[in-house]
Parts: C-alpha cells; structure tokens; sequence
C-alpha cells in the first residue's frame, strides 16, 4: 500500500488506476476519505486518521459538527438560492456580523479566496482612477499565494504556480516578505496604490512576519496614501487565536480577505473594506451569481456564532501553544529540524532538507499533514476540535516519521 501511494506521489500512474473523467489538475493520493467527527477522518477501507490539516485550513469547526450541519439542514429545507438582483436577509445578517469583527464597514460576498483576493485588486484599481492613477501597482510578497485567477496569480510570488501561464499582468512589484525597507523604497513611484500582504505566508510555509511588520506597512501606506490590503484568508476566522491575523497588532488595514474557514467546508468568499475602499464598488463594476446566497450566508453566520458563543479564538491559542510545546519536547532536539514555529493553530515544523515522500509517510502512519515551503515545511492547520490526545499523537507522530528519516 505505501509503494504504491509512493509511486503515485510520483506521478507513476497505478497499473490498475481507474480512468476518469476528471482533468488530471491534481497528483491525487488514492485514499477516499467517507466520513468525518471533528479532527478525525476515515476511509473508504475504515482506517481512522487525525486531520491535522482541515482540507487546508478550511474545518476549522472540525468535521460534521452537530451546529453546522443542524444549520445545514434547516436552511437547505427554507431556501438556497435566489440571485443578488433581490434582497438577501441571511447575507445581509452576515455581512453586519463579519463586519462587527472585523472592523470593516461593508462587506462583499462571493465563492472563494481567489475571488476575494480578485475583488480586492479590483477595488485597488477603482482607487486609481480616483486618484488619477492609470497604470496602478500593487506591491506584494516573494513566496505570496494569491489564488489562481490571472490576477491573483499575478499577484502571487511564487514562480513555480506561474509557470506556463505568461502573459500575467504586469501591474505587481515583488519584494521580500517580511522586509519593511524593501518596501519603503517604492514610496517615491506615483503609480502604486495599495499593498496586498498575508499577515502569516501560508502556502510557503507558515512564514511569520517581526513583530510590528503590520504597523510599519500601515505607516508606510498613511504616508503614501497607498491601501493596505491583507489576505486573511488562510490566517482569518479565529485560526490564529484572533479573529484575524492582523489583530495581533494594533491597526486597521483598510481591506480584508476572508474564506476557507468562514464557510468550514461550504464554499464562501470575503473582501470587506473601510472608508473611500468600501465605496468604490458600485452596480455593475462587480458581481456574481452565487456569492453570498441565502445557504452560504446562513452557514457562515453559523460559524461566526459557534466561535464567538464557545469562546473557540482562545481555545485556538491554548491549542496551538500546547501542540507546539510537545513539538518542541518531541523534535527539538533532532538534528533534522531546523525550526518549529505558528501561531495559534497554524503551524510549521520546518526540515533541513527535502525529504522524498514526506507527506505519504505521514498519511501511512495515519496523520494528515502536507508538506510545503520548497518541500522541507511540515504544515499543520488543525481543527480548533482537538483533544489532548491527539495533540499528543499528532506530535509522537511527527517525532517517528521525522526520527525515521
């Protein structure tokens, strides 16, 4: 079985793989999950698993839990779908309440994080014109992910997503992450209007900015009457022990985006802005036929209310501090681990190489995991619904398939 899940990672088709009509976007492992109870999973042979990356930071209420699917049902039974040429209650409740903690004043809804992300670069273009502004510039982050659209791929800076997709557009800058000066250079270039930064890099391997970077970047864009837009979409909705990442310092960016948690698994979208940000969109600039419909909305209402009624934002922080104190007790002292570091429950044992098949050893001795970061970052982004066992298990599991190595 694991020769085989190695030879799949490698792109090595099974002999006796099935055809499919599906196009081949994805090096699938052959493992069907079938069902779901907080951070565990099983599959379609019964083997259990702990989830320790909740479908990449989206569970974050762990699988199946009893609120969400009630909400499921009771609204799958009342109505799913009427289109943004009417009024909608449920999206209208959302957007009040996604903007009591977020800090913003209005709030548009659409399918995904690369819309959401794709809608703030439309609205940094909109503050352009206002300003005059024709060939508007964006700056982002070396190692960034964005999303997929031509936009967001253009804003992402990591070259190996990019590759076979050129022409991107032009309009980004690049500078490294992390890096205030890189970014106090552009200051005396007319045509930028906006940073576009995650509070945490996820997809490059849980990358965690100085303290006091989001402060600097906030400084720097009053300076400039430039937009700080960040993307929450990985960081956002309590993962970090804060609804949003930013809020560990004391700023308000002037957009947001939000997703994969926000829906925990039904798909939603978030870019919620303030001040001249939030009223550049108008009718017909913008739009979309599924977002925020009446099912999404009441979903993602339904998940703002069970975070904020169990008090889930600081049982993040004391999940995330314990699991990554027994990695510390587990690994710190292996010469293979190079650093272990997160915050909240977003979380990264970074290796001193790339080892081959990393991922399909873990998925083995059953744990959930990916690797990320150029290869050598083991990523964990765990449901809030871990218990101290298995923050133990996740941890020994580590320590034996890192100690294997």
């Amino acid at each position: 079985m694991l020769q085989r899940l190695f030879n799949r990672l490698r792109g090595e088709p099974a002999s006796n793989a099935p055809k499919t009509a599906l196009m081949n976007a994805y090096a699938r492992l052959p493992i069907s999950f079938v069902r779901g109870d907080g951070a565990r999973l099983w599959d379609s042979k019964g083997k259990e698993y702990i989830d320790a990356l909740g479908g990449i930071a989206v569970t974050f209420l762990g699988h199946c839990h009893p609120k969400v699917s009630a909400a499921i049902t009771e609204q799958a039974n009342t109505i799913l779908h009427t289109s943004n040429l009417f009024h909608i209650p449920e999206q209208l409740a959302l957007g009040e309440k996604f903007c009591a903690i977020s800090g913003m004043e209005k709030v548009f809804f659409g399918n995904s994080g690369a819309e959401a992300n794709e809608a703030a670069i439309k609205i940094s273009r909109l503050y352009a014109r206002s300003k005059g502004i024709d060939s508007p510039i964006v700056i982002t982050a070396e190692q960034s992910f964005h999303g997929r659209t031509m936009a967001t791929l253009s804003a992402t800076g990591n070259e190996a997503i990019k590759k076979g997709f050129a022409p991107l557009l032009e309009d980004f800058i690049h500078v490294p992450y992390n890096d205030v000066a890189a970014i106090q250079a552009h200051a005396n270039n007319t045509n930028v209007v906006a940073i576009l930064i995650e509070p945490i890099q996820g997809e490059a391997g849980i990358v965690l900015p100085d303290d006091g970077y989001l402060t600097e970047l906030r400084k720097i864009c009053d300076e400039n009457g430039w937009l700080l837009m960040l993307d929450e979409i990985q960081a956002g909705m309590g993962r970090t022990g804060k609804w949003f990442g930013f809020q560990h310092e004391n700023i308000l960016p002037d957009v947001i985006t939000s997703a994969k948690a926000l829906g925990n698994g039904i798909p939603i979208g978030a870019c919620a802005a303030r001040g001249i940000a939030a009223e550049l969109i108008s009718p017909g600039s913008h739009g979309t036929t599924f977002g925020g419909n009446p099912f999404a909305s009441h979903i993602a209402r339904t998940v703002i209310d069970i975070i904020e009624q169990d008090d889930l934002l600081s049982q993040a922080e004391i999940l995330g501090s314990a699991l990554q104190q027994q990695l510390q007790q587990q690994l710190g002292a292996l010469a293979s681990v190079v650093d272990i570091r997160g915050r909240g429950l977003m979380l990264a044992v970074e290796l001193d190489k790339v080892y081959p098949d990393l991922a399909v050893k873990f998925l083995a001795s059953g744990l959930i995991v990916n690797v990320t970061g150029g290869g050598k970052v083991i990523r964990m982004l765990p449901s809030v619904m871990l218990n101290e066992e298995q923050l133990r298990q996740i941890a020994q599991t580590i320590h034996d398939v890192v100690s294997s190595l």
